[in-house]
């Protein structure tokens, strides 16, 4: 029994001297990751321009030329309001999946270390503004889908993703058989099937 004892006491020594060692190496990684960390920044902030020097670098013209870029923030503004609101009120009665605006708002730039305040302010602005175009684009792209999945008869440049599942330009048939279906076809990730498959008889 004296030995059984000596042995759960061993036993719980080793316990301890590896969960100590364990603790040791995990606090260990968690600091040398904290360096590399450190030093990436350290690296990355090498490349960071300051204030006064960037803008004694610019152009006068880009300067004078930079409220009427940011007066953009008005109508993407706006426009990202309508959207919302539209989508809010008319999706639900059609049956069309709301598009999920945060897939298209991602503002990660800002985090950079090399990027001064100013570049910053422009890489939020031009990833609000290029966001909102793209989430206009696919409500829009959805309402389309709807009331008129039909391609155009001349070749348009940089259509949306649905637009190569509408149906022929002047085929009258396939669209009044296969509307209905096409309407239907709302994944939130997923493009419609083929407008050809779309009207094909059950």
């Amino acid at each position: 029994m004296k030995q059984l004892d000596e042995l759960l006491v061993r036993i719980q020594g080793l316990q301890e001297e590896l969960e100590a060692e364990y603790r040791a190496r995990r606090e260990e990684l968690a600091r040398r990751r904290l360096e590399l960390a450190d030093n990436f920044l350290r690296q990355q902030r090498r490349y960071k321009i300051g204030l006064f020097r960037y803008l004694r670098r610019t152009r006068l013209l880009v300067i004078l030329t930079a409220p009427v870029v940011h007066i953009g923030w008005i109508p993407f503004l706006l426009m990202d309001l309508f959207v919302t609101v539209y989508q809010a009120i008319c999706f639900p009665v059609y049956g069309i999946p709301k598009v999920r605006r945060s897939d298209y708002m991602v503002f990660d730039r800002t985090d950079l270390p090399y990027l001064n305040l100013i570049e910053k302010i422009n890489c939020f602005y031009c990833s609000y503004g290029n966001g909102v175009a793209a989430y206009t684009r696919e409500v829009a792209a959805r309402t389309e889908q709807y009331w008129c999945p039909i391609k155009h008869a001349r070749r348009i440049r940089q259509a949306h993703d649905r637009y190569p599942h509408f149906f022929d330009f002047g085929d009258g048939e396939a669209f009044r058989a296969g509307l209905e279906r096409l309407r239907r076809q709302y994944g939130q990730d997923d493009a419609p099937e083929t407008a050809h498959k779309a009207h094909k008889p059950d």
